[in-house]
């Protein structure tokens, strides 16, 4: 016990002239640890016999105790001396606000909506709004919907009591459409718009909601073309989806408010178990997802607006707002939009100081 006494002895004295944390934490190892030489002691109890074990363990115990004692007492030392060290360097202005947190998140459709404005403005697009209650005219006649289109129905649309100032129906607009008309007759041509809001239509499921958000698109100049349409939807996609590689597919359609008309589907592929968009449809692994509508502003709508169809012509599109954010953000179920789920919201929401922008890139989640 003599060795054992003189280790001790040592390992005290190390202890007390440790300089700091890192020092003492390496003493503390070589005595108490796995191989420790303490550690080390007590193994050999097993190999002795019950009566020297009898004299021989209370004396390592005893040594063990006495060190972890040490290294206690060093360390609260040690860390009350580099406390000292701080407070006395550190200086803290007790007469300033204290810092804001952040509180609350930006919805993803408010957070998608900014990316729209911000991808549209860079393209020379303005932002207009209109009216959520509108009058049957602007909502279908002028848009060269017939009495007999189905949308007109009441289990479609959401109709008001109240009667239109040209003696129409007032009901709840079913979608951005009537903000073109708006802006066309107030402003004239040449245009270039999007039109972003909330729409309505008696529908609901897992894809559909009886209020939606949708962003429509108009321009109208001299010399327009299906081609000024495709290169438009193209550039907006890639900056939205933050890729290069999107592909584009204009299959035939009909709208009455366009024509010629077109669905434009974009080629996507399953990764992870998620629709990622890129790559042609017609690539291995990959498929067709219709995206929007689109088309050639029909003329008969051209001169609703006031305008001579044979000196401007136009083109316009539309999609929803929220499908943009399920596709780029991998929500599946609409109706979790409206929910008003705060664990859904922080979950998927955005920091208010995250402002989305082209050179900094659009839709970072925090």
């Amino acid at each position: 016990m003599t060795e054992m006494q003189s280790k001790t002895d040592a390992a005290l004295a190390a202890i007390a002239d440790a300089g700091d944390l890192d020092a003492l934490e390496e003493l503390r190892l070589a005595a108490l640890g796995k191989k420790g030489w303490v550690s080390a002691a007590l193994k050999t109890l097993g190999q002795m016999s019950p009566e020297e074990r009898t004299t021989a363990a209370p004396a390592i115990q005893a040594v063990r105790a006495q060190i972890s004692d040490a290294l206690a007492a060093k360390k609260a030392e040690l860390e009350s001396a580099e406390l000292e060290a701080r407070l006395a360097t550190e200086t803290l202005d007790l007469t300033l606000p204290a810092p804001q947190s952040a509180r609350g998140s930006v919805h993803p459709v408010s957070q998608v909506m900014d990316e729209l404005a911000e991808i549209f403005a860079d393209m020379g697009f303005a932002v207009a709004t209109g009216p959520e209650i509108e009058d049957d005219w602007y909502n279908f006649t002028a848009l060269n919907m017939p009495e007999s289109h189905p949308a007109r129905a009441m289990h479609d649309t959401f109709y008001f009591p109240d009667t239109a100032p040209k003696g129409g129906k007032m009901l709840l607009r079913t979608h951005t459409s009537p903000v073109q008309i708006r802006t066309m007759m107030a402003e004239g041509a040449p245009l270039r718009i999007i039109a972003p809001g909330r729409v309505y239509r008696s529908d609901s499921d897992a894809t559909h909601t009886p209020m939606f958000h949708q962003v429509e698109g108009l321009v109208i100049d001299k010399g327009i073309h299906l081609g000024h349409l495709k290169w438009t939807l193209e550039t907006f996609l890639k900056a939205f989806f933050e890729t290069d590689d999107i592909v584009l597919r204009l299959r035939p359609s009909y709208f009455p408010f366009t024509e010629p008309s077109v669905e434009v589907d974009v080629g996507f592929a399953i990764e992870n178990g998620k629709r990622v968009l890129g790559g042609s449809g017609d690539a291995p692994g990959h498929g067709w997802m219709e995206l929007l509508g689109s088309g050639m502003v029909n003329a008969r709508v051209i001169e609703f607006a006031g305008l001579d169809p044979d000196e401007w012509q136009g083109f316009a599109w539309g999609l929803g707002v929220d499908r943009l954010a399920m596709l780029k953000y991998g929500m599946d179920d609409l109706r979790a939009f409206f929910d008003g789920d705060v664990r859904w919201l922080q979950h998927y929401g955005f920091s208010g100081l995250d402002q989305p922008t082209l050179s900094g890139g659009v839709g970072v989640a925090p």
